[in-house]
């Protein structure tokens, strides 16, 4: 099965990216092997591919092989590195760093630093990242997503929303993260549940995320809409 869409939209999990999907066509497809959720609409299409690097890859891939898009779009949350970035601020960076072997891809337009880095990045980590980097932002997956574009020959940007600022203390997430990338939402549930000192901030976690899914989720609209005309937006403020 092959097709050609202009752009390929790669993001880790559903829920980030749910609002702009909600009425394009869901479908499985295959690659090498793995199963893979797509949404497709005339233009453009869309696959989440799990949380991390080798996930990334492995979506960026599957969306190369079965769509030939001109450009791979890496879409999704990061988590703040200063203080200026807010919840539910978009950010289109001009450089993606990957912290594993410190590799650049610069994208055509844009502003700012953001690192991938190997796991889910709490407040320590988050003050050495930008330390090292001059970061402003951090994820998982945009680096990979970039080197695949590189290996391929295809145009490569990133867009991320805020959904944690540099001041919060991020619940330690990666337990629940299994080596394909997936997240067992009901093993955090069981684990939080007899740990009321984690309620507070998973609710304030889960209600950054969804502030931030509806502001990404706004700004791609927005970009796919104007696909024909390339330039990336500077920092946008804060949505609603």
């Amino acid at each position: 099965m092959s097709d050609s869409r202009k752009i390929a939209v790669v993001a880790a999990l559903q829920r980030e990216i749910s609002p702009l999907v909600k009425h394009w066509r869901s479908v499985m497809h295959e690659h090498e092997g793995r199963a893979f959720s797509f949404f497709e609409n005339d233009s453009a299409v869309a696959v989440c591919g799990g949380i991390g690097s080798e996930a990334a890859r492995r979506a960026a891939e599957a969306a190369v092989a079965l769509h030939k898009p001109q450009l791979l779009l890496s879409a999704g949350f990061a988590g703040a590195l200063n203080q200026q970035l807010k919840v539910g601020q978009v950010f289109w960076p001009r450089v993606v760093i990957d912290a594993t072997d410190g590799s650049r891809t610069q994208a055509p337009s844009g502003q700012g630093i953001l690192v991938s880095f190997s796991s889910v990045a709490r407040s320590g980590q988050k003050d050495r990242l930008a330390a090292a980097y001059g970061a402003q932002a951090v994820d998982m997956e945009a680096a990979s997503v970039a080197r695949t574009a590189r290996a391929y020959g295809i145009a490569f940007a990133a867009v991320k929303a805020i959904s944690d600022e540099a001041s919060f203390e991020m619940p330690d997430m990666n337990r629940f993260v299994t080596t394909d990338g997936q997240f067992r939402s009901a093993a955090l549930a069981a684990f939080a549940a007899v740990r009321p000192w984690l309620w507070p901030g998973l609710i304030g976690l889960r209600k950054n995320s969804a502030k931030a899914s509806r502001a990404l989720c706004v700004e791609l609209e927005r970009y796919l809409q104007k696909a024909g005309q390339p330039a990336v937006p500077e920092l946008q403020a804060a949505q609603g």
